[in-house]
């Protein structure tokens, strides 16, 4: 065992752990707590996996998992920016960059470079395995918020065309799943969680 090694990925490994600190504005179904970052990329992985078959494009399943497993890490210095929070939006890509430096800096390089990586291309969202896993970024809240009866959208007074611009990406990804979630973003607003 290279003991200098094992040291940065037990570092690492630690640090993840207080992603269950970060709490999301999003709440467990059932009307539950808020949840927590690390929930909600457990949730994702998982739903990248049993959804993987509405994907626009082949992709590698176990790339893309660990994707969605580490694309919010940033956040343990970062914080969590509301997707309808547009001050923090507005300074969210230098925050979470500084965040990616310091936190995959922990690693050995080999892993450090591997895992930012994956979180740089889960950024750019161009290729196959970033499009699937930003569908199930969106689409996890919303189906969390659909199953609370629209009570985070109606918190926040959030308006339709928000909710549009936060779903924009999920065709990219998966046509299908785009399809349903429009449904869903369309009884909300009559349903008046979503303002019209």
């Amino acid at each position: 065992m290279d003991r200098k090694r094992f040291k940065k990925q037990v570092a690492f490994i630690l640090e993840a752990d207080k992603e269950k600190n970060i709490l999301r504005q999003t709440h467990l179904s059932g009307h539950g707590r808020r949840e927590n970052d690390a929930e909600h990329a457990w949730h994702m992985a998982m739903m990248i996996y049993l959804l993987k078959e509405y994907a626009n494009a082949e992709f590698d399943l176990a790339k893309t998992m660990m994707m969605a497993l580490i694309h919010d890490i940033v956040e343990i210095d970062a914080g969590d920016t509301y997707a309808y929070d547009t001050a923090g939006l507005a300074t969210q890509a230098e925050r979470e960059e500084k965040a990616a430096e310091r936190i995959f800096g922990l690693l050995p390089d080999d892993q450090r470079d591997e895992l930012r990586g994956l979180f740089e291309e889960f950024e750019a969202n161009e290729t196959p395995e970033a499009r699937f896993a930003h569908v199930m970024d969106n689409f996890q809240p919303l189906l969390l918020n659909n199953a609370n009866d629209g009570g985070d959208w109606r918190a926040h007074r959030v308006s339709r065309s928000q909710v549009w611009g936060r779903q924009a990406k999920t065709e990219l990804g998966s046509a299908e799943i785009w399809e349903y979630t429009r449904g869903l973003i369309e009884e909300n607003i009559r349903k008046g969680n979503i303002k019209p």
